[in-house]
């Protein structure tokens, strides 16, 4: 299993126009941050998590020219943003299933009608294949177990696929979620900032969220500018815990 870090940003990405902030400033690439999603080849098949407003210039810069399937955590601009920048893949190989729960394919529909919508639709328009998460599934003979978290009052979705683990924008994982979690060999979850923040993780909540899960290593996004520069934040983290930064592959054996 490989994954393709494709963003590890907040909702305005980093650098943030205009800022003057010493990280948006930073000349040091691991501080260059696009919104947050992943690339996840699984035994050849590609998995998108979110696909936001960077979707586009993400797939050129990872050279991924398939995607299976996208799976969405929540309906948040910076997560869904980039669902129009299918077309070309739709094009080649025709519809693509997405998988997210009722709520955010309402969400989706309401904000893309002419992907939706069936009737009258022309040739230049992509076309998804829409599938309710309620509990685990399977596609193309993978497991998939989503798992409920809370951002703020907001419940969205992580997601475990084998050994690996998936989440973004996370404030919240109950006790009957955590115990989905065992035995990991790789989680990711977001590290908002230093400060606390009422609907994100902010570092310390974060570091002592993946003490509690215990996997053997763990991995931060989501990160916004006001966590610092990555060189200074990866100094200061415990041995298993590591920053993520754009453009990253890891392998799961």
């Amino acid at each position: 299993m490989k994954i393709n870090f494709l963003g590890t940003g907040t909702s305005q990405g980093i650098p943030v126009i205009g800022s003057d902030h010493p990280v948006c400033l930073s000349s040091d690439k691991k501080d260059k941050r696009l919104r947050t999603s992943i690339l996840l080849d699984w035994e050849g098949i590609q998995i998108i998590i979110d696909c936001g407003p960077d979707f586009r210039h993400q797939m050129l810069r990872s050279n991924c020219s398939k995607i299976d399937t996208i799976l969405f955590t929540h309906e948040h601009n910076d997560h869904v943003s980039g669902l129009d920048d299918i077309r070309p893949f739709y094009f080649k190989y025709g519809t693509i299933p997405i998988y997210a729960e009722r709520r955010v394919i309402n969400s989706l529909t309401q904000r893309f009608p002419y992907i939706f919508n069936n009737i009258n639709k022309t040739s230049s328009v992509p076309s998804v294949k829409t599938n309710e998460i309620i509990d685990q599934f399977i596609f193309k003979n993978k497991i998939v177990i989503p798992i409920r978290a809370f951002h703020g009052q907001l419940p969205i979705l992580g997601y475990r696929f084998a050994d690996f683990a998936y989440f973004t924008d996370v404030k919240i994982i109950q006790e009957p979620e955590l115990k989905k979690l065992k035995n990991l060999k790789v989680l990711v979850i977001n590290a908002l900032r230093i400060e606390e923040h009422k609907s994100h993780l902010n570092l310390e909540d974060a570091i002592a969220l993946i003490q509690r899960i215990n996997p053997k290593k763990a991995y931060l996004t989501h990160v916004s500018h006001k966590l610092g520069f990555h060189k200074e934040i990866q100094r200061s983290l415990p041995k298993n815990i590591f920053l993520a930064y754009d453009e990253l592959e890891i392998e799961i054996n």
